[in-house]
This record gives structure tokens, sequence and C-alpha cells, in this order.
């Protein structure tokens, strides 16, 4: 399995819409980065966000997850409170190839502000929007900027392909649409 390389997600991206949009380039002009790398893809953060407050006295279970645990916010930019957390999705829709696994990581922007990205990898045929999760380790507010870059994917090719795909066994979160919470 190897990493693979700007050339290879362009073509992956244009031929196959493994990503849509897609930006050939790196943006980077007043903005975080977004677009094509060396050998990742660095996605943007949409401007809808589900961001956790207290103000219900919920329990964060993911059994049984309770939605008054979040609180719905759009806009262009998100403050996400101290030591809080939030849900965003990608603008950009992704398709993974069978033979193909992702890692994706947060950018060392906002990791350097103390706000880590978590996002679990894309399973070979996984496609939809990709839920975010976003953490803000300070004990101050910390903002996070819409249709700007938040974190890097990186693509993985195996040799073969895998025996059981993620849209074989049918998984829980295939196709999404929009920010989705935990399902059991």
């Amino acid at each position: 399995m190897g990493l693979k390389p700007d050339h290879w997600i362009r073509r992956m991206a244009l031929e196959h819409k493994m990503i849509e949009p897609f930006v050939d380039s790196q943006v980077r002009n007043g903005v975080i980065s977004y677009g094509v790398s060396s050998y990742g893809y660095d996605v943007r953060v949409a401007n809808e966000f589900k961001i956790f407050t207290n103000v219900f006295s919920a329990t964060v279970d993911p059994k049984n997850f309770d939605t008054n645990s979040m609180v719905d916010f759009v806009g262009d930019v998100c403050v996400v409170p101290p030591n809080s957390f939030a849900l965003a999705r990608t603008v950009e829709y992704f398709r993974i190839p069978r033979k193909v696994l992702t890692v994706c990581l947060g950018k060392s922007t906002y990791a350097r502000c103390g706000i880590i990205v978590n996002v679990t990898p894309f399973e070979p045929e996984w496609e939809g929007y990709v839920t975010l999760e976003i953490s803000n380790t300070t004990p101050l507010p910390a903002k996070i900027y819409a249709n700007e870059g938040l974190a890097q994917v990186l693509f993985f090719e195996a040799d073969e392909e895998c025996e059981v795909s993620y849209a074989d066994k049918k998984g829980k979160y295939q196709k999404q649409q929009s920010i989705v919470l935990p399902k059991l």
C-alpha cells in the first residue's frame, strides 16, 4: 500500500469523480489553504456547524445521542467555545475507490492554535460528505473559517482490492448528505 502523489489524485478526481468539487491547485492567498497538495488534498469546511452546549444538561452517549447537546449554526465564522467541540462537514463530496483507504489529519494552522480535527479513515467504497470533528482544546473561544481549509486527506492505494468494502457491508455512514450524528 503506497501514499499517492498529486498527479494520481488529479486523475482520480477528474476521471472517477473521487472529489467534487475538485480544486486542482493549492489555494492560499488570504485563506487557510485548500485544494490538491503534494501527497494529499486539503478539504474545506462548509458553513454548517453543530456546536456542543450544556444549556440543556444533556449527557453525551454514543449509543443514545441526545440532539439537545448541540446547537445548530450556519455562518462564515463559527466560534467554538473554550474546551468544547463542534461537528461540521466538508464542502467536498468523496467517492473512495475499492483499492483506496484515506487518513485525514488536521491542518497545522489550526493545530498550532489548539484546535484539533479528528476524522476517521474513509474506507474503500465509502462515499459522502465527510463529517468533521473539531475540538477546541484551549481555554479561549476559537474561530473556524467556513469555506477554507481545515484538514488534509492522504490517499493510500493497496496492491489489490479488499474482500469486503464499506459499500458491501452497507455501512451506516454511507452517502452522507449533511452532518451526521453518531449512529448505533
